[in-house]
């Protein structure tokens, strides 16, 4: 039988406001440090806010009594439910502006009490947003506007339980609502991973990896949570979606492809049948400093293009790798990662260094105990990696804009794309605060026909008006994708903030289409209201 769930973290306390864990977060003088990095930021930072102190109406509606055990009208985890993770989300509650707070919270624990849920929410006029880990950073688990009576936030960690696993088929049927130290905790008494670690990796789930089209950590081979899905079960007003578990199947249209990436907006995901894999043996890791980030692109490209499939393939600019650590010199970083379950890959590495070096890159020499700098290196990111969430909410209590945002684009357009994000959003961000920002690029994910670019900008704002910077470096960052046929999202998902990106990059039958299933599978327009469609 599968394991039983259990919080791998039970004594920590999650943050209704900022990333993460509240014992994670930069104390005030380390944000005061932090600021001290970019010129014009705020004296003191600002005070951790309180949920206790935010104006929380009381509900505007009261579930029925068969439902009324699911949903709680608790002011805290309301609050805790009213925003995602995003730059925005994070200044505007300390701020005191969190904006629309749900006026329930329910926590269904099957597919019927789904159901019932979303029946009662289209007889009333009450919006539904879906919620898992609550990770979104494009927000993607607000209501916005107010054309609907009330708002449910309807969170599914409470059906968090791995309930199948196929070992001849490498496969396990796994409930939406499971965090990822959960999933990967039921899966490892088999040996068994989902082999899926985004950065958000503890702080979200399968179905919100699902619903968002996320990207894992891994930088080649199957980066996206498309990869691994043999079928969903889905909850619509209109009944219930099961696709038939397949390893592949030419049959028409997939159902699946209708409700990955379609964010709550067409049914609510409550399980999947996912590929799962033997947890890696074999492991080994290398960094490779260029002074030439242009011929770094190439040694990247070429790596991509081969058949060595690494697991980690990232490309750090000069600033990214002194902001990391990974080097202190103005060097550029290639930080690689080969893992196998079944043989070692230290050849594989081998090889990929010489490319590399063909390429103009550095590898450090080992030293006489066997470590080498690349070693320091390859740690500083990871730990750089995980940190970095919490560093851009000290930075936010300093008054500081930081927003990150990814794309993919052909390796034709690569080169030009970086630096025009760095030229127009840098122009952008002096513009709108009289301050130079600072602009760092890494790749995060490649494939042998382009690559996906992940840019962090961050400037000192303009006191209490934040959000209008953020908003214009926003829109300055997505004209430039747009003029470069980049795409919106490679992995961070619409959401509402990269709604106008979406809909200049989808064609418009395609759109005419989803707005029919959107009709068709929400008749009353309560799921997730302004995602995706209208």
């Amino acid at each position: 039988m599968p394991a039983t769930p259990s919080d791998p973290n039970p004594s920590r306390i999650r943050s209704w406001w900022g990333w993460g864990y509240t014992d994670a977060h930069p104390d005030d003088a380390e944000c005061a440090a932090l600021g001290a990095l970019l010129p014009g930021t705020l004296a003191r930072p600002l005070p951790i806010p309180r949920a206790a102190d935010l104006p929380i109406a009381r509900p505007t509606v009261t579930p029925p009594p068969a439902l009324a055990h699911l949903v709680t009208a608790d002011p805290g985890i309301r609050a805790a439910h009213a925003m995602g993770k995003a730059y925005r989300d994070v200044i505007r509650a300390l701020r005191g502006r969190p904006g629309r707070i749900p006026d329930l919270v329910a926590h269904p624990a099957d597919d019927q009490q789904v159901a019932d849920l979303l029946a009662w929410a289209g007889d009333h006029d009450v919006a539904v947003i879906p919620f898992g880990g609550g990770s979104s950073v494009v927000g993607g688990v607000e209501y916005r506007g107010d054309a609907h009576r009330a708002v449910l936030s309807l969170d599914l960690t409470s059906m968090d339980r791995v309930l199948e696993i196929d070992p001849a088929g490498r496969s396990a049927r796994i409930q939406a609502g499971a965090l990822g130290p959960v999933l990967e905790g039921q899966l490892r008494p088999y040996g068994m991973t989902l082999r899926h670690f985004p950065q958000s990796f503890e702080f979200s789930t399968l179905g919100g990896w699902l619903a968002t089209r996320a990207g894992g950590h891994y930088a080649t081979g199957r980066t996206r949570i498309d990869d691994f899905v043999q079928s969903l079960n889905v909850v619509t007003p209109a009944g219930v979606s099961t696709s038939w578990r397949l390893p592949a199947s030419g049959a028409g249209p997939s159902p699946d492809r209708l409700f990955l990436g379609s964010e709550g907006a067409l049914g609510i995901i409550t399980e999947a049948w996912m590929r799962v894999q033997e947890r890696p043996r074999f492991k080994a890791s290398a960094s490779v400093a260029f002074t030439d980030f242009h011929r770094a692109l190439d040694a990247v490209r070429v790596l991509a293009q081969s058949d060595l499939a690494p697991a980690n393939c990232r490309l750090l600019d000069p600033g990214e790798a002194l902001l990391s650590g990974a080097a202190h010199d103005g060097a550029a970083v290639l930080v690689l990662g080969f893992e196998s379950a079944t043989a070692p890959v230290e050849d594989r590495l081998a090889t990929a260094l010489d490319l590399a070096r063909a390429h103009g890159g550095r590898v450090p020499s080992p030293t006489a105990d066997g470590d080498t700098p690349a070693d320091a290196a390859v740690s500083a990111w990871r730990s750089a990696f995980l940190r970095m969430p919490y560093l851009r909410d000290g930075l936010a209590r300093m008054g500081a804009v930081v927003e990150t945002f990814e794309t993919a684009a052909t390796w034709d357009r690569i080169p030009e794309l970086i630096d025009d994000v760095r030229t127009q959003v840098g122009a952008a961000a002096l513009k709108a605060t009289g301050h130079p920002a600072t602009i760092n690029c890494r790749l995060t994910h490649v494939y042998p026909d382009g690559a996906a670019p992940y840019f962090t900008v961050a400037v000192a704002g303009r006191p209490g008006a934040e959000v209008e910077v953020w908003d214009d470096l926003k829109a300055a960052a997505n004209d430039v994708l747009h003029r470069h046929r980049a795409t919106i999202t490679h992995h961070h998902a619409v959401g509402r903030d990269h709604r106008p990106g979406y809909d200049l990059q989808r064609p418009e039958p395609f759109a005419l289409a989803l707005r029919a299933a959107k009709s068709a599978l929400d008749p009353h327009g309560i799921l997730n209201p302004g995602v995706l469609v209208d």
